[in-house]
């Protein structure tokens, strides 16, 4: 068969329409039909190879809503026609320590959806069985394949961090991350308060679900929240004045990164003190994600997306680079 997609040939090449021959569908595998995939900054970041795994001619895209359209053999729990999302990663070992634990994200030998392969920005995309994660009816698939990227990657530190609804957290940055990041610590019942060098976006990001507000421009602020937080999740990925927001955390606190900032440099002292932590964490395992897209059916939640026809890729991706993107852009198949 063929697989119609949009490919660039390097990395200030455009997208252009592009066809190739998938092969057999592998031994547990299945194939879907995209009808909407997002476009994530690390389709961006893969299209420049900013990292240095970038094959081409590419063909990105990792936020995958669509309809299992065939299965291959073996594989169990899944039927043709069945609504499924694939995020980052599209197949694991199942069978190393890493997958056995729940962290098949952090296989050794886990297949990026948009590594060495071909993704999403086409009319068919295929995964292991397992990494296609079933879509509960209340979701909008336009909605959905955001989630199971950027949503999965701030979902995941609340169940990493044993966050509970008694806690205080902050989210650092209100944008394609961080606006879902302020929707899950609401809907999980926890007292929210939005962190932002925008004091424009305060109205905004109280709807999203914030309590507070606080503009980081604003050093006095930051220093009035000294320890206030049990997680402070970091969206961002430029430097932030890393003591300041340590000392925001409460005793016990975590400062989590989910945003690739270049480094951290902070004083030991009061970590150890506080008995608080710097931790990260990449987007999630199998199950985690199953539990993310059912705790957005459960709530009603879902990303701010901005729509475009998938022929429309090169204007989609100017709007993504050009910073104007409010908050996900979703390519709509067809």
């Amino acid at each position: 068969m063929t697989i119609h997609a949009y490919a660039a040939a390097g990395p200030d090449a455009p997208f252009e329409a592009f066809e190739f021959d998938p092969g057999p569908l592998g031994y547990d595998q299945v194939e879907i039909a995209v009808e909407y995939c997002g476009i994530c900054h690390s389709d961006l970041s893969m299209l420049k190879n900013d990292w240095g795994m970038t094959q081409y001619p590419f063909v990105g895209g990792h936020e995958v809503a669509g309809k299992i359209v065939a299965l291959g053999e073996g594989v169990k729990g899944l039927e043709a026609g069945q609504r499924v999302g694939v995020g980052w990663t599209s197949g694991s070992c199942l069978r190393c320590d890493q997958c056995l634990s729940g962290y098949q994200n952090r296989c050794p030998d886990a297949e990026g959806t948009i590594v060495a392969r071909h993704g999403g920005f086409a009319d068919r995309v295929r995964a292991q069985a397992a990494w296609a994660i079933p879509v509960p009816d209340g979701v909008d698939l336009a909605d959905c394949g955001p989630l199971f990227c950027g949503g999965l990657t701030v979902f995941g530190p609340f169940v990493e961090n044993n966050i509970s609804p008694t806690d205080r957290v902050a989210v650092v940055g209100i944008g394609g991350l961080g606006h879902m990041a302020i929707g899950f610590a609401r809907a999980w019942g926890c007292e929210v308060t939005a962190f932002s060098t925008s004091p424009d976006k305060e109205a905004e990001a109280r709807e999203m679900g914030a309590h507070h507000f606080l503009n980081t421009r604003d050093a006095s602020q930051l220093a009035a929240a000294a320890g206030s937080f049990d997680m402070i999740l970091v969206t961002v990925n430029v430097a932030l004045d890393w003591d300041a927001y340590v000392a925001a955390l409460r005793p016990g606190g975590k400062l989590h990164l989910v945003g690739a900032a270049e480094k951290v440099s902070a004083t030991v002292f009061p970590l150890i003190l506080g008995q608080k932590a710097i931790t990260a964490s990449p987007t999630g395992g199998i199950v985690t994600a199953r539990k993310m897209i059912e705790f957005c059916d459960r709530h009603a939640l879902k990303p701010t997306i901005e729509e475009f026809p998938m022929s429309e890729i090169n204007a989609a991706f100017e709007h993504l680079e050009s910073g104007k993107a409010r908050y996900r852009i979703v390519l709509a198949a067809g």
